[in-house]
């Protein structure tokens, strides 16, 4: 893609692959999402399409992008059949837990928009819990979750927020089957670095690699996919973070905040 016209032409190509629609750019911003954001950063053979969607997706929606742009990629998911509405639907409740409910909802919105659009049919979805339970045998389906995803074990429940943890994001969400942890650990990485947060931002980093969900080179593709939702800023601090995580991976080092 050394000519001009050979680079937009690919990001022609691409766009419309990945949002379904590529219209003619009009203004510097359409030129470089055509560019850039799709001739050279989509076509990055680093990390899968499913997973730059999944970056995409929470990206967006955490950002607070446009509909289209967000629909866009919902859209093109779905058609090309990289993301079921089932596994979207579960991205919505990940993306709610990291991101807000708020959040969330906004996605899940834009999910039933996109199904519409694309004729999908109703996903099945189990329910969050469907009978009754005990509540030392969830503390220890939580705990026991929280080491298999992060790598380490967390702390007791001792206040209502960290019993939260415990009982619904890992003991009810995270071992959810509507989606594989790998998916789940792209949502994660989106909400974290969303936060600002720097312990979350490295304990889930380290996780994502030492978990074997993300190998170091697609945690710097990552950085590059998340960089164009949430900006060169943001990218910056989990470049940092990257960076250091993947020394103490490499070295054997476990987590120790």
């Amino acid at each position: 893609m050394l000519e001009p016209a050979d680079r937009s032409a690919a990001g022609a190509r691409i766009q419309a692959e990945v949002t379904g629609h590529s219209p003619p750019a009009a203004t510097p911003i359409e030129e470089s999402l055509r560019d850039f954001v799709y001739a050279e950063v989509w076509s990055r053979p680093g990390l899968d399409r499913r997973a730059r969607y999944l970056v995409a997706i929470a990206g967006a929606v955490m950002a607070g992008s446009s509909d289209h742009i967000l629909d866009g990629y919902l859209r093109g998911a779905l058609a090309g059949g990289e993301l079921s509405l089932s596994e979207l639907r579960e991205a919505a409740l990940h993306v709610a837990v990291y991101g807000g409910w708020g959040r969330g909802a906004v996605l899940d919105a834009a999910v039933t928009r996109a199904a519409a659009e694309t004729g999908q049919p109703p996903a099945e979805l189990p329910p969050i819990r469907g009978q009754a339970w005990d509540p030392a045998e969830r503390i220890a389906t939580g705990q026991a979750e929280f080491v298999k995803a992060m790598t380490f074990a967390g702390g007791p429940p001792v206040t209502p927020f960290l019993e939260a943890i415990t009982n619904f994001v890992f003991g009810e969400m995270w071992c959810r089957p509507g989606l594989d942890q790998r998916s789940r650990r792209f949502l994660t990485l989106v909400g974290v670095a969303e936060s600002s947060s720097d312990t979350p931002i490295r304990s889930h980093i380290h996780a994502a690699m030492a978990s074997g969900n993300c190998t170091p080179d697609e945690m710097q593709e990552f950085v590059l996919q998340y960089g164009i939702h949430a900006g060169w800023p943001k990218a910056s601090v989990v470049q940092g973070a990257v960076f250091d995580m993947a020394k103490k991976v490499a070295a054997g080092l476990a987590w120790n905040g």
